[in-house]
């Protein structure tokens, strides 16, 4: 286990898997810059760790996620500062490749919905609620992104839905309209979010983030017939790598894959 000493986040790691806890229950998790700043180290951290193959994120206690900005103390302080790679340190990173879960175990609005959109995979207890509350405080939802990715991610209507009214929406509709993979019972979303990880971590690392990269970065050309002459350097490397040859033998030989992510 590798733990970083943070304030106001827990960098915890098991093995191949990093769980990353927005600390800040005393305020819902809602984050100042202080926080943005850990985060975006903690990111770093984890992108460039070799032996970190999955990230978790998720809040401690169980009343919030993440509620976003840290109102008191943007109005005490007037600072909108955030490092280069965005809201959390993670809305405007567009390079990493390694897979990311969100464990939703309360409220997730505002930048929090910013962090749900930037991870991969999202389950969220029953009990949770979804929002951009930001028109109702005269602001809109800027911060990371989130305008740009929610009509790619849920389409328009349902974005538009949730960006214009400001209104929340539960775990069950939040899933129903693609936000999140999974609901389940406040005490289940970790085991959930474990057994996610514990899936990917079954497969070849650069497999992981071959297909991640491809997925993602397909999104920005529309022509689909373009898309499959792309340069994907992560699909190279994998195709280059030993686990390449690793897999098919494993496979013929009827036993479970060593991966060396190499």
């Amino acid at each position: 286990m590798r733990n970083i000493a943070y304030r106001h986040c827990l960098y915890e790691t098991e093995g191949p898997l990093l769980v990353l806890t927005l600390n800040r229950p005393q305020v819902l998790n809602a984050l100042h810059p202080d926080a943005h700043r850990e985060l975006a180290d903690a990111f770093d951290r984890y992108a460039a760790d070799p032996g970190l193959r999955v990230c978790i994120v998720t809040g401690a206690g169980d009343r919030a996620f993440c509620v976003g900005t840290d109102l008191k103390e943007l109005a005490a302080t007037g600072d909108h500062a955030k490092p280069s790679t965005g809201f959390a340190g993670i809305t405007h990173r567009f390079d990493l490749w390694k897979p990311l879960i969100a464990a939703i175990n309360g409220h997730c609005l505002g930048g929090g919905m910013e962090i749900l959109a930037a991870c991969d995979i999202g389950v969220a207890s029953r009990s949770a609620k979804f929002g951009l509350p930001e028109p109702r405080v005269g602001l809109a939802a800027l911060g990371g992104g989130l305008l740009q990715r929610l009509p790619r991610q849920i389409g328009t209507k349902d974005a538009m839905a949730l960006v214009l009214t400001g209104a929340s929406i539960s775990a069950d509709e939040a899933k129903r309209i693609g936000l999140l993979n999974d609901v389940v019972p406040a005490e289940s979303v970790m085991a959930r979010a474990r057994q996610y990880a514990a899936d990917i971590l079954a497969c070849a690392p650069l497999a992981v983030q071959a297909s991640k990269q491809i997925m993602l970065q397909s999104l920005a050309v529309a022509n689909l017939q373009e898309t499959m002459h792309e340069n994907y350097p992560a699909a190279a490397r994998m195709l280059g790598s030993d686990d390449a040859i690793e897999g098919p033998l494993a496979f013929a030989e009827k036993r479970r894959p060593n991966w060396s992510g190499q």
